[in-house]
């Protein structure tokens, strides 16, 4: 198989993939956005991270990224927080709320694939399903044990952290 190939067949997946996530959000009557998904599933398999992190990992600017995680706090879906010594920086991490709507959406969709998978007769060769891992680890994702894992602990209180408070006009935090 050419390259050529390899790349279309992902790409066909990546719709097929973005199309899965779209109806699961949907069908839950979340009023998440797929790039807020996105910043969800960041911080379920990351852990508690910097926010121009995210922003970077995101390809949004900070700004965005603010307004973005303005809306999240005000659904109790991340928190904001500084950690001592430096409160320059602007933590992000997931509440137990937004946890949990990662979880249901996940496993949402890997009942989806499932029945799709199993509708098909799908299935793989070792050399496919390595080919699949390499893709996963050279997206910068994690091997979906190892992001089960960190996602029962993401939404664990931070040492050190010291949550930020909105400002009176109900604008962004500091």
């Amino acid at each position: 198989m050419t390259n050529d190939r390899v790349v279309e067949t992902l790409l066909a997946v990546s719709r097929g993939m973005v199309a899965l996530a779209s109806r699961n959000l949907a069908a839950l009557d979340t009023d998440v956005t797929l790039t807020q998904y996105r910043t969800l599933v960041l911080l379920a398999g990351g852990g508690p991270q910097r926010s121009a992190i995210v922003a970077k990992e995101l390809g949004v600017a900070p700004s965005t990224l603010t307004r973005m995680c303005d809306r999240l706090a005000r659904k109790s879906l991340v928190e904001r927080f500084h950690r001592h010594p430096d409160r320059r920086s602007i933590w992000l991490a997931l509440t137990p709320a937004g946890r949990d709507l990662v979880g249901t959406v996940m496993r949402a969709r890997r009942r989806e694939l499932q029945e799709l998978v199993t509708a098909a007769g799908l299935t793989a060769e070792p050399a496919t399903l390595t080919l699949l891992d390499a893709f996963v680890q050279a997206c910068g994702e994690l091997p979906d044990d190892q992001w089960w894992r960190n996602w029962e602990t993401c939404a664990d209180p931070v040492d050190d952290a010291e949550p930020m408070r909105p400002v009176r006009n109900g604008g962004s935090f500091r």
